[in-house]
């Protein structure tokens, strides 16, 4: 039976009504500094915590709830003579619900110029002590940390006048997940401190569960999405406007998508499949590039993920609803176009922020983790070297800085051709480098000719410049660094094609 409850929250969302509901159940609270007076002002019956521990809070609040009169009434084993003789001799009130949540520390630290005093004023101590309390004892004792569990408490009470020993133990667990991830962000917090970032000596994060998927990469794998806790950029910050679920597959993709389309500030469009441009361009509109990605590879952007740099207008919308699309992003999308994608049922229409910069990649291995920074790398295109005796023409310039832009997108070994601010082939993954080149020259066909083709490293052997000069490549962008370097600068002089090195490799393994 639920007699006695300790209320502290920081987080007042609901708790006015979840206080009078206990109190009309019959139950005595006992309550906290802003909590006691939230509920008081109320009118609800509420005591404050002084009178269990018979001691004022203290140091401007920092002491107030650690104390025995209250940890001995959270902890003492009902069910154990001498816990219960314990409590009788010292006169401690058993406490059979504690709600609690913490001080807003993630909040706090997400301000524009926080100091390192303010932040560490936000660190609760005693919030955490009663919950860690709480959900060791839940054979007792119910923990809350969750406003939204409120209704469910009062609902269970009403109907049985206790919580039960299974919710009790899942309140538990979810108590325990939820100091977890405060500890976490303040260890992370004081790691930023100490320069120690992005590679501290433990690698800690939270994620809390979107949504179980209905399967993973295939049918027979299970799945679910994640954000972590706190996020207000990237996949776990998005808004879905409409469509139906979103797949894992999806959301691979759309991380890819997304990630492809930023590297440009003019107005961009990028089509994926399977994690690869299949079309990507810019153009003085959205409209103009969306319809030159389309037109890169019509076949393959059917069923594709498609990734828009600007708001979406209703000439664009119109264009992207003649054909079958799994995803559109966008960091908005206008009331016209809106109406226009809507009337087709299925399609996911996500608005989501512009990537955040300094972020780190994350792979799980068997047994841990690889972790490193994004491939953000600022290149400054004088610091690229022109080795052939033919010099790339101003137009040549625009389209090999175009095609440098996505190809480190492509998964390794990657080739991508393109002319006029578009792609016209991609080789993507492939075991070889011109096996590579073979797939995106073969898919550019007489669009070839005159083109600019990159690629994300260095040429191992002269055949692939030969390859490209056979189909009327103009102008060639590689890292160069090969032993081989001169095989391949005398094929590209051999043809007249103008070859630049970045000396930057963009492996996407």
């Amino acid at each position: 039976m639920i007699k006695n409850a300790l209320i502290s929250v920081s987080d007042k969302t609901g708790i006015v009504d979840f206080a009078k509901s206990l109190a009309d159940l019959g139950v005595t609270i006992y309550s906290t500094g802003g909590t006691y007076k939230a509920i008081h002002e109320a009118g609800v019956a509420v005591h404050q915590v002084e009178e269990l521990t018979h001691f004022p809070e203290m140091m401007d609040g920092r002491v107030k709830t650690l104390h025995p009169m209250v940890h001995g009434g959270i902890l003492a084993v009902r069910n154990d003579e001498k816990h219960v003789a314990a409590m009788k001799e010292h006169d401690i009130q058993p406490l059979d619900l504690v709600v609690v949540n913490l001080y807003p520390f993630r909040e706090t630290i997400a301000k524009p110029g926080v100091e390192l005093a303010e932040a560490i004023e936000n660190i609760d101590i005693g919030g955490p002590t009663m919950v860690r309390s709480a959900a060791k004892n839940n054979a007792f004792v119910g923990i809350v940390v969750n406003p939204e569990r409120y209704d469910e408490v009062i609902e269970r009470l009403k109907k049985d006048g206790d919580l039960g020993q299974d919710f009790r133990f899942a309140l538990a667990k979810e108590a325990f997940a939820h100091t977890a991830a405060y500890d976490t962000a303040i260890a992370n917090y004081f790691s930023e401190q100490l320069g120690q970032t992005p590679f501290p000596p433990e690698y800690l994060q939270a994620y809390e569960k979107v949504t179980d998927l209905r399967y993973g990469e295939n049918p027979h794998q299970k799945a679910a999405f994640y954000k972590e806790i706190g996020a207000a950029t990237g996949m776990g910050a998005m808004k879905q406007l409409h469509g139906k679920e979103l797949s894992y597959n999806n959301i691979v993709d759309m991380e890819a998508a997304w990630n492809m389309v930023w590297e440009f500030e003019e107005p961009a469009a990028c089509i994926i499949k399977h994690t690869n441009p299949c079309g990507a361009a810019t153009g003085e509109s959205l409209h103009e590039a969306y319809v030159k990605a389309y037109e890169a590879d019509s076949v393959s952007a059917f069923g594709g993920i498609v990734s828009l740099n600007r708001e979406v207008d209703e000439a664009t919308a119109q264009e992207m609803s003649k054909i079958f699309l799994e995803v559109i992003m966008a960091p908005k999308f206008s009331t016209k176009a809106l109406a226009i994608l809507e009337a087709k049922k299925n399609i996911r229409l996500i608005e989501l922020e512009r990537p955040a910069l300094d972020q780190v990649i994350v792979k799980k291995v068997s047994g841990g983790l690889l972790v490193q920074t994004e491939d953000d790398l600022v290149e400054d295109v004088a610091s690229y070297t022109v080795v052939t005796k033919t010099q790339p023409t101003e137009e040549q310039w625009k389209a090999l800085k175009f095609a440098w832009k996505l190809v480190k997108h492509v998964k390794s070994n990657a080739i991508l051709i393109a002319k006029d601010n578009q792609t016209l082939g991609v080789g993507a993954g492939q075991m070889n480098r011109v096996g590579a080149a073979n797939i995106a020259l073969e898919e550019a066909g007489e669009q070839a000719k005159g083109a600019v083709l990159a690629s994300d490293a260095f040429f191992p052997f002269g055949d692939t410049v030969a390859t490209a000069a056979a189909h009327g490549i103009a102008a060639i962008i590689q890292p160069g660094g090969s032993i081989r370097d001169e095989e391949s600068i005398a094929e590209a002089d051999k043809a007249g094609i103008a070859m630049v090195f970045t000396h930057v490799r963009h492996f996407k393994h």
